[in-house]
């Protein structure tokens, strides 16, 4: 199993005005919320372990995530309301944040409320976006992290959202205690940009990461493809053809896929990471790109099945 750590909120699609009304869509969301889908969709066993409201939309996202076969044993449920994301797509179909989420049950995890100690069938956690830096619950979760590294996998995307927190160097101070047991590191071009504020290039960051510990960075750089780093080298891939409706969930549809590549391989260990040659980087990268390709010719968060990934790269290699 892959325990998913982090913050589910409720996304709420807004349309242009009309009227003196503003058309609007609530959808089931948050980074590892949709992470743990994504990977449940591949058909690897997947747990969401955050804080989660007892509301109407704690209800929903309760519900949605049993529905897709995620384990939602690891829950913790308070009276505190849901986080709302306000999203809106522009033309050229990036998406805007907006969230209103102060005091909301998926920040307010404590350090009691965590797991005590995890079965030997969990072989990784990851982390990721504002669970990682908004309080208590971002110190509770890094506690976790530094925890479990030791003897399982931690894949951490950092998934930067400046609305929640804009202090870049927070991100950078909080970032780092995670940064230090993970194993993995994805992040996006969008990612580095802002952490360091235009002073790193993709490279500098990837080589801070690998400093820090992680046997495998990286980089999306949406329609430029990704790059991937190792003690071995780099190898770069190119992003799979698609039109494009919108880019929300396409790095949680790569990051699921990426994953679910390495356990579905049995290489979903340390030692085995490490020991990746850059070739086999390079084909897991390809992997999580047709993922990410299929969520972006949908509307929202749509991950795709590991059928639909197998049939993009069948039809690409004919």
């Amino acid at each position: 199993m892959i325990l998913v750590c982090g913050e589910a909120l409720v996304d709420l699609f807004v349309d242009a005005p009309q009227e003196g009304e503003m058309p609007a869509r609530a959808v089931a969301g948050g980074s590892p919320f949709n992470v743990a889908i994504g990977l449940a969709r591949l058909g690897v066993a997947a747990g969401f372990l955050g804080g989660l409201s007892r509301d109407h939309f704690g209800q929903m996202l309760a519900g949605r995530l049993a529905k897709e076969g995620v384990d939602t044993g690891f829950l913790v449920r308070s009276e505190r309301l849901s986080t709302i994301s306000v999203v809106a797509t522009g033309a050229d179909g990036q998406p805007s944040y907006a969230f209103h989420g102060e005091g909301a049950a998926d920040r307010s995890l404590m350090p009691a409320e965590l797991p005590q100690s995890l079965s030997a069938e969990v072989e990784a956690l990851t982390f990721g976006s504002y669970s990682m830096v908004a309080e208590p619950g971002a110190s509770a979760f890094a506690t976790l992290a530094e925890r479990e590294g030791r003897r399982r996998v931690i894949s951490v995307d950092p998934n930067l959202r400046p609305g929640v927190e804009p202090d870049m160097a927070r991100w950078r101070v909080m970032g780092e205690r995670f940064y230090r047991s993970a194993t993995i590191v994805k992040a996006s071009d969008e990612d580095v940009r802002l952490a360091w504020e235009g002073r790193f290039s993709l490279a500098d960051a990837a080589q801070y990461w690998l400093a820090c510990g992680a046997a495998l960075v990286v980089i999306t750089r949406g329609a430029e493809g990704a790059l991937g780093f190792s003690r071995a080298g780099s190898v770069a891939v190119e992003p799979r053809p698609a039109a494009v409706r919108d880019t929300v969930g396409a790095g949680d549809s790569f990051h699921a896929a990426l994953l679910a590549q390495l356990s579905r391989s049995g290489r979903l260990r340390r030692d085995a990471i490490a020991a990746l040659e850059l070739s086999e980087i390079e084909e897991l990268l390809g992997y999580a790109a047709a993922a990410a390709a299929i969520t972006v010719s949908r509307r929202g968060a749509d991950l795709p099945t590991a059928a639909e990934i197998d049939a993009v790269l069948a039809a690409g290699r004919g």
